[in-house]
């Protein structure tokens, strides 16, 4: 077995994990929240016993309310900014379709080529390093 192999096949895995985007996907309310980081990250918190978004994992004190204790700074869901501007750029002729960018995409994508880069200069040492083991 050759043991530049392995080592490369590792790096090529690692460069593509890191490559995959990172974003997570918005709550769809089908479910309970996973923890109540997630729901106060949506806007919710109090939820009652018998929502859609309680779950028992969620009210650790049982009184019946899920994620109880929201953070200084939380900003429920109803008093959140969202659909009061999609009309205004309506009102304005510019209602193209959302793209799904947020503050993290330009480290995404410079995360992405960095990733690239490191491949490809993976690629060229080992490249080097085959043809001076050849020419021995």
């Amino acid at each position: 077995m050759n043991l530049l192999r392995k080592p490369g096949a590792i790096v090529v895995a690692a460069l593509a994990l890191a490559a995959l985007p990172a974003t997570a996907a918005a709550h769809d309310g089908d479910h309970p929240f996973k923890n109540c980081t997630e729901a106060y990250a949506n806007g919710h918190s109090d939820i009652p016993k018998g929502d859609e978004h309680y779950g028992s994992h969620l009210d650790r004190d049982g009184d019946g309310l899920g994620c109880d204790n929201p953070p200084a700074g939380f900003v429920p869901a109803d008093d959140k900014p969202g659909e009061a501007g999609a009309e205004s750029e309506a009102e304005n002729g510019t209602d193209l379709a959302a793209t799904g960018g947020d503050d993290s995409t330009p480290y995404l994508a410079a995360g992405g080529a960095a990733a690239l880069l490191a491949g490809g200069g993976v690629l060229v040492a080992v490249r080097r390093l085959r043809r001076t083991d050849a020419r021995s």
